[in-house]
């Protein structure tokens, strides 16, 4: 899925784009003011506001869903670390949990706002009864997709940054083990730099495929990207 054309200007020569510009407020970074640019003039952002979403990663979770075959009606799937809630919103119109077909639990740390069709827990996902709450939500079943768009707070070091998320991703991927059905599929934020070694193996020692993968919708100069496990075979 990606965002409508915005609205044009129309101009000699032809039309194009409105393009938003800030002057340096009193008080404020010129990096903030470059950062409220930025979401001011994206596409994805004013689409999200348009079509009720709740972050612009909506359309990244719905541009890897549609390419990979990822979200099914009547599947069981489980965002992680969830808030706002973009993903946990596609996740819950692909499998049509709403209709009671699909189920769909989020669970975070920080409060999230009702969504139709989702189960949220206010919990960490790493806490020792995560699992058994999280299959309690599904109504004993066992999840279809396992989701993580979860990022540790940038300090602008890129070494470290990328052994933080790493770190999230390997958690993730540990929760996973416990709570996937067999076929089902892994899908997790990375930084770009590389992915870890063990991690990767351990991927491929339990699932058939393992890729990295990079949305449109995924910021050109972002060094974001995703680690995408399909048909998994259980842990080994």
């Amino acid at each position: 899925m990606a965002p409508r054309k915005s609205d044009k200007q129309g101009g000699r020569g032809g039309e194009r784009a409105l393009t938003v510009r800030l002057r340096t407020a009193k008080g404020r970074r010129i990096s903030s003011t470059r950062w409220l640019e930025r979401q001011l003039n994206d596409p994805y952002v004013a689409a999200a506001k348009r079509d009720g979403y709740r972050s612009r990663a909506a359309y990244k979770l719905s541009e890897i869903a549609d390419k990979y075959g990822l979200l099914h009606a009547g599947d069981a799937v489980v965002d992680l670390g969830a808030a706002p809630g973009g993903w946990s919103q596609v996740a819950a119109e692909r499998v049509k949990s709403a209709d009671g077909r699909g189920v769909v639990v989020a669970i975070d740390v920080s409060a999230m706002e009702a969504i139709a069709g989702v189960t949220i827990l206010h919990a960490d996902f790493m806490a020792d009864d995560a699992p058994s709450r999280i299959v309690g939500a599904l109504g004993g079943k066992m999840a279809d997709a396992v989701l993580s768009d979860m990022a540790a707070p940038a300090t602008g070091h890129r070494h470290t940054d990328h052994l933080r998320i790493m770190a999230l991703c390997e958690a993730a991927l540990a929760f996973a083990h416990d709570i996937l059905a067999p076929g089902g599929c892994f899908l997790c934020k990375a930084l770009q730099g590389g992915t870890e070694r063990q991690l990767l193996d351990a991927m491929k020692r339990n699932f058939a495929v393992v890729r990295h993968v990079k949305p449109k919708a995924s910021r050109a100069d972002s060094a974001e990207l995703y680690v995408l496990a399909t048909g998994f075979r259980g842990s080994r």
